[in-house]
């Protein structure tokens, strides 16, 4: 996973396990996701081929998403050692930005098409960490629709949004793993999502799964009330079975 920024920033991550599919099916995917992206709030709008330069950059977006540019892109991020043969069973890897500056910019890191055993595929999507953007981005109705988004594109197992500080205090615990952040969304083929407590609001996404959104506030580790919900929750789906590892 992406290092994490010096200021308190949020990200989403999406993730399932083995799925064999070509770069075709990795960049329609990506195309389904990017548009639904771009409805969520207009800073995921633009995105840009990987260049030398953000000024490179520039002259090369991808949106509208281009079918074939999108698969080539994936195609060149095969897996292989240097001058040997491809590792067809790792998939492919795609990583771009939407052209902003240091704290105020969105990038996307996409790892699809892997179906090796115990393989973990993943769209992840670090936000900024301060400015206007961050400001308007960092909501509960914001980021529930970013989740959302992912899971239409992708069929996760399972995704996230939370801070960096929430998940590095997980990490520092030893327990993150699968988690509760501050939206969630669990597949259906993980079961049935229990009653939650308040102020917990739980959606389906169409026939894909559940949304869990803990809080309509800022979700913060420096409140101890939401460290607590997001435990408490965690709880209560371990106990239904749902929060087992991501690789099968």
């Amino acid at each position: 996973m992406a290092k994490r920024p010096t200021a308190e920033a949020y990200y989403a991550g999406a993730y399932w396990g083995p799925r064999k599919e070509s770069p075709e099916e990795c960049a329609r995917r990506t195309a389904g996701f990017l548009n639904l992206l771009a409805e969520c709030d207009p800073f995921l709008a633009q995105w840009y081929k990987p260049a030398k330069s953000r000024k490179d950059a520039r002259t090369h977006p991808l949106m509208p998403p281009d079918m074939p540019t999108l698969a080539e892109m994936f195609r060149r991020g095969v897996n292989r050692e240097k001058g040997g043969p491809v590792f067809e069973d790792l998939g492919f890897s795609f990583w771009f930005d939407n052209g902003g500056t240091s704290r105020d910019c969105a990038a996307l890191r996409i790892h699809c098409g892997g179906y090796a055993e115990g393989f973990s595929n993943s769209c992840f999507l670090s936000l900024p960490s301060q400015g206007a953007n961050a400001e308007r981005i960092f909501t509960a109705s914001v980021l529930a629709e970013v989740v959302r988004s992912m899971a239409l594109a992708w069929d996760p197992d399972w995704c996230v949004s939370t801070s960096w500080d929430h998940r590095e205090l997980l990490s520092d615990e030893g327990r993150t793993g699968t988690f509760v952040g501050w939206v969630t969304y669990l597949s259906r083929r993980r079961g049935s999502v229990p009653p939650l407590p308040a102020p917990v609001r739980i959606e389906l996404v169409e026939d894909k799964g559940t949304l869990i959104v803990l809080t309509p506030d800022l979700f913060t580790i420096t409140n101890p009330d939401h460290v607590a919900l997001a435990q408490r929750v965690r709880e209560l789906l371990v106990r239904a079975g749902l929060m087992h590892p991501i690789s099968v």
